[in-house]
């Protein structure tokens, strides 16, 4: 990874981090339910944004590599790659 978008992502998972251990003490707390839930959507809202960032990172260094490398086999194994992860990150 770019170190720039490594040090973003990691700034973001930080965040995650605490949102996550608010949502624990709301729970001790005994927070009003839909409070809760709104929190969790905040949070996966966050994750997504992670993903998204790593994903275009990893298009603008890793499957650019292979395309410029004129390797046909690298170019399908990166773009099946990403195909993968976007079907499972869509479920």
């Amino acid at each position: 990874m770019k170190q720039d978008a490594k040090h973003s992502a990691l700034k973001r998972l930080s965040r995650i981090e605490g949102q996550v251990r608010g949502l624990s003490k709301m729970l001790e707390d005994d927070r009003y339910c839909i409070d809760v839930v709104t929190q969790i959507s905040a949070v996966r809202a966050a994750l997504r944004k992670v993903e998204e960032e790593i994903l275009r990172d990893h298009v603008a260094h890793c499957v650019e590599h292979a395309i410029a490398s004129g390797n046909k086999q690298e170019q399908r194994g990166k773009v099946a790659e990403l195909m993968d992860v976007l079907v499972r990150s869509n479920r």
